[in-house]
């Protein structure tokens, strides 16, 4: 029995590794691109964008490791079901329960490991990301300038540019909110230029053929539109970068939990805080979820090919995390508690999970 299942486990080794690699590679093109354009359009330094590309990796394997035990456990007994080896053990007397054992082993040990993860090693990440990003944009104000996003790193100014094509601007719209509940002032031109200032943290746009809301003397909470052929404006990164704040997912479960109880005390909505903090301890438990479902997958579908099989595990990994952001949204609105509505796609998938398991056992 102990020849049967270290065979068996190696049969997933491989396919685990190679679904890992492939994963994150995959998720990590995405970034690049958008790193890379830093770089070549931006002029920031290689040395940074290489650190924030590393910093990505642990934030993936979040998402990566447990479809990757999903795929491998998929992939390994399609293979045993399809040459009939899953037949020969039943055949042998030998129970497919006894096989599930193992794997309830491998499945702790990888949740242990994604615990690990969520807790430490991806709030670590984050905030290092965060830091490095705000140094960044201290260092080189015109990295903060990307097109198609709204912008709120300057002072007192929220710039939207549809097009960005070297110092050159398309579409631009600039809104600056105004105290006491003023109506918020807008300019709006259609092309623009900027430069930034050496050694400075400003920026100086030109703006070329627009409107501005301009105060009414007369009625200062009214605006009326002047057309102009030229503008210029001075951009101010904010200057908060004494001190950069952990956001929930920057924050290990003793910080959240410490946060929440100050917070609480001052009778502060803490759901987001809650939200996180449950939300790291049930995906925990996802790469035990996903190599307990695996197994009467691929016990099931040992007609199918591969292909089909691996194509149904990612539709049930994206199925777990569309519940998770869903049940997130009800948590964070407080419409459920977090400590209830967050296990909702674990209770889910793990009823599935029993079924399909008693189905394959008792068959």
């Amino acid at each position: 029995m102990k020849i049967l299942r270290s065979y068996i486990l190696l049969e997933c080794v491989t396919p685990f590794l190679l679904a890992l690699s492939v994963l994150t590679c995959v998720f990590l093109l995405g970034n690049l691109i958008q790193l890379t354009h830093l770089v070549i359009n931006k002029g920031v330094s290689v040395s940074i964008i290489a650190k924030v590309f590393i910093l990505y990796v642990p934030v993936l394997l979040g998402y990566t490791l447990p479809i990757a035990c999903l795929v491998a456990v998929i992939l390994g007994f399609s293979r045993l079901s399809v040459e009939n080896e899953i037949l020969a053990i039943r055949a042998n007397g030998i129970h497919l329960t006894k096989l599930l054992l193992p794997l309830f082993f491998v499945g702790l040990i990888f949740s242990l490991l994604s615990f690990i993860l969520n807790d430490r090693v991806i709030p670590y990440a984050h905030f290092e990301q965060r830091k490095m990003l705000k140094e960044l944009g201290a260092k080189n104000p015109t990295a903060l300038l990307e097109p198609g996003v709204f912008i709120n790193s300057f002072e007192k100014q929220i710039l939207f540019i549809h097009k960005i094509d070297g110092n050159k601007l398309s579409n631009v719209t600039i809104y600056q909110p105004q105290p006491d509940g003023k109506p918020t002032r807008t300019i709006i031109a259609e092309r623009g230029e900027f430069t930034p200032v050496p050694g400075g943290t400003q920026i100086i746009l030109k703006l070329m053929d627009g409107t501005s809301d301009e105060p009414n003397v007369n009625k200062p909470n009214e605006f009326y539109k002047i057309n102009f052929e030229n503008f210029f404006i001075t951009l101010n990164i904010i200057k908060d970068n004494e001190k950069v704040d952990k956001k929930p997912k920057s924050m290990t479960l003793a910080e959240l939990t410490r946060e929440m109880e100050q917070l609480d005390r001052l009778f502060v909505d803490v759901s987001r805080l809650q939200t996180e903090f449950y939300r790291k301890i049930t995906w925990s438990f996802s790469p035990l979820l996903f190599v307990l479902l695996g197994f009467p997958l691929a016990v099931i579908t040992n007609k199918r090919e591969k292909s089909a099989n691996v194509v149904l595990a990612i539709l049930f990994a994206a199925s777990y995390y569309l519940i998770s952001l869903g049940c997130e949204a009800l948590s964070i609105q407080r419409i459920l508690p977090a400590h209830i509505i967050m296990w909702g796609p674990n209770f889910v998938g793990g009823l599935i999970t029993i079924i399909l398991n008693i189905k394959v056992c008792c068959s």
